[in-house]
């Protein structure tokens, strides 16, 4: 294919916009904007769904109420509002996306305050407190494919699955379970995963609507336009840098925490003790504070694993070692309970595996088994000039070193076997004993 055709072939493959209607998808994304009538039920009815499934850890029930949700129509609506420099739109995007949260939160609040239920292990809305790199990336690509959805003639299923993908209404349920446990932690970090998750579909919604070239609000005095092109700007800036700012930071974060895993899993059995937790202590400076039982630590073991962690991207000064004092009951207990603990079960899970493997070994070998004496015979029956068999197991090294598997058959004779009939003794005991490595000599008394 020549470079012409090539490219002419790429560019069809991608080209979209002989698929794409601007005016309806504009019209489409407005028409969602609006928080009143059935979408208020539905946003009501919605956000029980999922405090329900995040209160009993279903994933399904959770799941199903992101599909109700409206919440992914006013942020939109707020993405395609700077794309086309509409203040209106923008104002009435934000109001509306204001009011739908604040409704959110306070019918999650009085879920939780009444809910009977009250797990130990809460994951599903713990795991809606800790925004990573991952959650701004979903919200990123999952914004550009819900506005290119709303943008083509033909209509799929995929915001649907955006709306399951960039989750945006279990962290507004985690932070009204926040308020109603009073747990402000909680609330912090859901409200920050919402925000994370919101900002970066509206960036994702404005860099489509400006690729696709939707039409610009017009305004009939030149001034006023002037002045919301500069007010879009602004707010364009305030939503654009704080987001990728938070993502530089996640990135780092998540670099940090990796590079911790890898040293601590590294040196989990060190010297005549071992490592049996950690806690990563965030601010200014990044640390680690690493929990050590076993032998006292002498300072060549602690330069070794402050060396150890240099070479895993921790710097100097950010590996903090606390030794447990076997002698005293103090708050490291639990986490030296739990370190025992995990440390067993990792054992046990490394001998269950050994077990496992040795257990198929043993398997492989019985299937291997071969009834030498039945073999002979039958051999013997059919191929009458066969006074001897010898059968094992061997290997055969060609010129470039390589080791083979064989199955050696020595056929002893009063005298030479002809190569045909050899052959076919060889192709029998090929079809017998089920293996196509086997090769059949011939020696001769004589």
């Amino acid at each position: 294919m020549k470079d012409g055709a090539l490219k002419k072939w790429l560019r069809g493959l991608v080209y979209i916009n002989d698929q794409i209607d601007t005016d309806e998808a504009a019209a489409r994304i407005k028409g969602n904007i609006w928080f009143r009538g059935p979408n208020v039920w539905i946003l009501a009815f919605s956000i029980i769904i999922a405090s329900v499934g995040l209160n009993v850890n279903s994933t399904a029930v959770i799941i199903g109420a992101m599909l109700i949700s409206p919440l992914m129509g006013p942020i939109m609506g707020l993405g395609l509002s700077l794309g086309t420099n509409d203040k209106v739109l923008f104002v009435e995007s934000f109001r509306n996306l204001l009011v739908m949260v604040m409704v959110s939160i306070l019918a999650a609040s009085l879920y939780f305050l009444i809910s009977p239920l009250n797990l130990v292990n809460p994951t599903e809305l713990l795991s809606r407190t800790r925004p990573t790199i991952y959650d701004v990336l979903i919200a990123l690509f999952g914004g550009l494919a819900g506005i290119l959805e709303s943008s083509r003639k033909e209509k799929g299923t995929v915001l649907s699955g955006v709306a399951i993908a960039t989750a945006l209404m279990p962290p507004l349920c985690t932070a009204g379970y926040g308020l109603a446990k009073g747990n402000f932690q909680y609330f912090i970090g859901a409200m920050l995963l919402f925000m994370i998750n919101g900002v970066f579909i509206i960036l994702a919604t404005y860099i489509m609507t400006k690729y696709l070239k939707f039409k610009e609000a017009e305004y009939s005095d030149p001034q006023i336009a002037r002045r919301t092109r500069t007010l879009m700007s602004i707010a364009i800036l305030a939503v654009t840098i704080p987001s990728l700012w938070s993502a530089v930071l996640m990135v780092g974060e998540n670099n940090f925490e990796r590079n911790v895993q890898g040293f601590v899993s590294e040196n989990k059995n060190f010297g005549q003790g071992y490592i049996y937790d950690y806690k990563i202590v965030s601010g200014d400076v990044r640390k680690v504070e690493i929990y050590y039982a076993g032998s006292q630590l002498s300072e060549t073991d602690k330069e070794a694993l402050a060396k150890s962690a240099l070479s895993h991207g921790i710097g100097e000064g950010r590996l903090e070692i606390k030794e447990s004092d076997f002698g005293s009951v103090d708050k490291t207990t639990d986490r030296l309970l739990k370190g025992i603990y995990d440390r067993a079960e990792s054992e046990i899970e490394r001998k269950d595996a050994r077990i496992e493997e040795l257990q198929d070994e043993i398997l492989r070998l019985k299937g291997n088994d071969i009834n030498y004496k039945r073999v002979t015979r039958e051999v013997r029956y059919s191929f009458p000039e066969v006074k001897e068999l010898s059968i094992g197991k061997g290997a055969s090294v060609d010129d470039s070193l390589k080791v083979k598997d064989r199955t050696i058959v020595i056929a002893r004779s009063e005298k030479p076997i002809p190569d045909p009939r050899l052959n076919k003794i060889e192709e029998w005991l090929r079809l017998r004993l089920d293996d196509t490595t086997t090769v059949v000599h011939n020696i001769t008394d004589k």
